[in-house]
């Protein structure tokens, strides 16, 4: 996932601000979302942290357009007409990694990333001129350039994570939302992508706003971290502010300790449980 050197030089990609106010979404008549605001900026790395439930994926599903509010305002790069723009349009500045996208049958790795290229292509035509390089970059970005002519049937779970991370970054837009990105990938590929979202936020001036559950991933990854519960907003800020044990600990409903990694500086968290607790309690009497 190494190939970013002169990817910007090469697209001229630059980032786009996407903000998101009084976001209210509701299934079945039931408010899931209450008056959220998210706004997500260029070079940045916003990662939402929550429990189960608490409306971190319906939140980035809405501000992708893919997810209906009961009410929004949306504003891209200060246009407050982002609702407006079609669907085409709208995917030439953000894209979506869903979760639980399908196995796709009989396409090619090469394939199923060149689906990332469709708003690029005219109605009637499918030329795309830049689409192949595009199309390389991702590959090599991700780490799946030698899979490319292999049937994506054929893949492991975290092979196809990849393959669908690579059609995002061909759509070579200037936010990208990532829901919950390290599923099925295994501890260096979740490593090695979380080492790519910085550097599309640094190196290319990328807005990436993320889902994540893992919070020493989050602190380690985001510039901004929002803590939701219940489909409210309970915190937006630095992972240093948003991420103090007595808020962790109330809104997971579990004890959550919080210190300082000592070879990173990076926070650190831990979950405490009954066994961990009563190995505590042992060993302070003994």
């Amino acid at each position: 996932m190494r190939a970013l050197e002169e990817t910007s030089a090469a697209t001229g990609r630059r980032g786009h601000e996407l903000s998101a106010t009084g976001v209210t979404v509701a299934y079945e008549g039931v408010d899931v979302v209450h008056d959220a605001a998210l706004t997500l900026r260029p070079g940045e790395v916003t990662v939402l942290v929550g429990p189960n439930g608490s409306g971190k994926s319906t939140l980035l599903r809405t501000i992708a357009r893919l997810q209906r509010p009961r009410a929004a305002t949306l504003v891209l790069d200060g246009d407050t007409d982002g609702l407006a723009l079609t669907p085409r349009e709208f995917s030439r500045h953000v894209a979506l990694l869903t979760q639980g996208r399908p196995t796709p049958s009989g396409l090619t790795v090469r394939d199923v990333v060149e689906f990332g290229r469709y708003p690029y292509r005219g109605r009637w035509s499918r030329a795309d001129p830049d689409g192949p390089a595009a199309v390389d970059r991702a590959l090599a970005m991700t780490g799946v350039a030698d899979l490319a002519e292999r049937g994506a049937e054929h893949l492991s779970g975290g092979q196809l994570q990849r393959v669908w991370l690579a059609g995002c970054l061909a759509q070579e837009t200037g936010v990208l939302l990532l829901d919950e990105p390290t599923t099925y990938l295994d501890l260096r590929y979740q490593v090695e992508l979380l080492d790519l979202v910085r550097d599309l936020a640094d190196d290319h001036g990328i807005a990436v706003g993320a889902v994540l559950h893992d919070l020493d991933q989050a602190a380690a990854v985001a510039d901004r971290i929002v803590l939701l519960d219940a489909g409210r907003i309970l915190a937006d800020g630095t992972p240093v502010d948003v991420l103090t044990a007595e808020r962790l600990t109330a809104t997971y409903g579990i004890r959550i300790d919080v210190d300082t990694d000592p070879l990173t500086g990076r926070l650190r968290t831990r979950a405490i449980g009954r066994h961990h607790a009563r190995s505590e309690r042992l060993s302070t009497t003994s």
